[in-house]
């Protein structure tokens, strides 16, 4: 079966010290890196998604001085800034492509950004053939959701490898995935993962 690995928005401003911190994200970098070492053989495509705002907008209502960190949010990821970089604890060299969303408008689904060659996160699965996807990233109740639901929509089976994401709430994590499970994603540890490629654990 041809598979993905989609790794949502591991930047500077989701993790510890950011403008939108989510606790437990340098250490989801840290654990998407060491899984990287070992299994990213495993996989015909790893796609790396970033949110990459305008700077001179408030990118479709995206940003607001006043957010309700449901819709609206304070000023994060701007194209350029050190806040939209990768985190520096997650190794990029095996990503096959880097997805770039938002632009001037809230975006959420890694399914809304474009690859450097302006393929849509879709056009390259479907150009690959695949058929499963494993999920990680930032954050569970909101990017990784987003992304793990639009995957389904467009009929590929989902695995999100629960010790390699994090959240902003615990309550609203734990709601993002029991909807997931719901809509038919498996929800399994990273240590789970049967190997095929000849640097997996388990070849």
């Amino acid at each position: 079966m041809t598979r993905a690995l989609l790794i949502v928005d591991v930047q500077n401003d989701f993790t510890e010290g950011g403008a939108l911190a989510v606790e437990g994200g340098d250490a989801v970098a840290s654990g998407i890196s060491a899984y990287l070492t070992t299994r990213a053989s495993d996989y015909d495509v790893i796609a790396a998604s970033r949110d990459w705002h305008d700077a001179d907008s408030d990118n479709g209502g995206h940003f607001a001085d006043d957010p309700d960190f449901v819709g609206t949010w304070p000023v994060h990821c701007v194209a350029g800034t050190p806040g939209a970089d990768y985190d520096e604890l997650f190794a990029t060299d095996a990503v096959t492509h880097h997805v770039r969303k938002g632009q001037g408008k809230p975006a959420y689904s890694m399914f809304e950004g474009v690859a450097d060659d302006d393929a849509t996160v879709a056009a390259v699965l479907s150009a690959r053939g695949v058929l499963s996807a494993d999920i990680v990233g930032l954050a569970t109740d909101h990017c990784v959701r987003a992304t793990a639901l639009d995957a389904i929509a467009h009929g590929v089976h989902v695995r999100v490898l629960t010790d390699l994401v994090a959240g902003v709430g615990a309550d609203s994590s734990a709601a993002a995935l029991a909807e997931l499970a719901h809509a038919g994603a498996e929800l399994i540890e990273s240590a789970q993962v049967e190997g095929t490629g000849p640097d997996s654990a388990d070849a």
